[in-house]
């Protein structure tokens, strides 16, 4: 009459989805004893578990205002920080500054106040120049000299004014994931000079459209790394248009890691990501290894010296939903050994 937990284990491996339980009889006999869980009443959250790949968020092309030869370019997988070499150029430094606007004019006295004005005064005084400078949206005289002294010591001509040949703005310290003008290629402003991504890591996962109600911005969930550790992280953004690839059609998901989990340097890493669906508020449950799976069809769960035909509901966390004829709070299931 029971196929046993190994049996049940079969069914619910996904651990992710609904079940739907019979009214299937009870086996007329009980596995033999061995240890036991309660039957506790609680929250229960569906979960999902699904295939990502490890790697690092914000992918995007880098584009100078620099013409000319390339005579030095990053290794793919080097880290640049603020006031770091992107490239050269003719033997002059192309370098990263932090900011939220992109490098579109020259900066001079002289030139309207802006935001970029700003994010070059902040990048300037972050490194160590003018010490005199008030930092505003307004190219001053101060700002010519704490421009031309970081030229100085970059090795670059001491104009007092930058423009795009000379510097590049991103939004935070870059990974180099590739470069497109390597060492003694030609390279002119419209064209990629490197692709980089965040420092930051993140998972991406192609989410079979047919489970996206399982993936909502902000929501947490679990990373379980090559190496079997677990991570937290949170959804930072799901595709709002399905892409088909061969016979399915699936939702882009990325994930953003907590900035203290230890991912080791595992990149472009298989990893599994366990996504959190409905909750069920207040439910009885069990640990899904006190299923037994009945050959009538359904479950059952070993009460005493018999086993009870259960219904199951929702699968999360390990535990199952489940009821029954007197299936209560505090009742002891048999649970298969591990």
């Amino acid at each position: 009459m029971i196929l046993g937990a190994a049996g049940a284990a079969a069914v619910v491996a996904g651990g992710a989805a609904f079940a739907a339980g019979g009214d299937a009889p009870p086996a007329g006999a009980a596995p033999a004893p061995g240890a036991t869980a309660p039957v506790t009443r609680g929250d229960l959250v569906d979960t999902e578990t699904v295939d990502g790949t490890l790697g690092h968020a914000g992918a995007r092309q880098v584009w100078t205002g620099a013409s000319g030869t390339v005579t030095w370019a990053p290794a793919e997988g080097r880290t640049i920080r603020r006031g770091g070499t992107l490239l050269r150029v003719q033997g002059e430094p192309v370098t990263l500054f932090y900011g939220g606007t992109p490098m579109y004019r020259t900066l001079a006295p002289g030139v309207p106040n802006g935001r970029d004005v700003r994010d070059l005064e902040r990048n300037l005084r972050a490194l160590g120049y003018g010490s005199g400078m008030t930092v505003d949206t307004a190219f001053t005289a101060a700002t010519a000299a704490a421009v031309r002294a970081w030229q100085d010591d970059r090795g670059l001509p001491e104009t007092g004014s930058v423009d795009a040949a000379q510097i590049v703005f991103l939004s935070g310290a870059v990974r180099v994931t590739g470069v497109k003008a390597a060492e003694g290629a030609r390279t002119a402003p419209g064209q990629p000079a490197l692709t980089v991504a965040s420092t930051r890591r993140s998972v991406h996962v192609d989410l079979d459209a047919a489970k996206q109600d399982l993936a909502r911005e902000g929501a947490p969930v679990t990373v379980e790394l090559p190496d079997g550790r677990t991570v937290k992280g949170r959804i930072a953004s799901v595709d709002r248009v399905a892409t088909k690839k061969q016979d399915a059609t699936t939702i882009g998901v990325d994930v953003e890691l907590d900035a203290k989990a230890e991912t080791g340097r595992f990149d472009e890493a298989p990893v599994t990501v366990e996504l959190a669906g409905e909750r069920r508020e207040n439910v009885l449950s069990v640990p899904v290894e006190a299923l037994l799976a009945l050959r009538e069809g359904g479950f059952g769960v070993e009460v005493g010296d018999r086993v009870v035909a259960v219904t199951t509901g929702a699968f999360g966390g390990g535990r199952v939903e489940i009821s029954g004829a007197g299936i209560t709070e505090g009742v002891r299931v048999g649970v298969a050994a591990s």
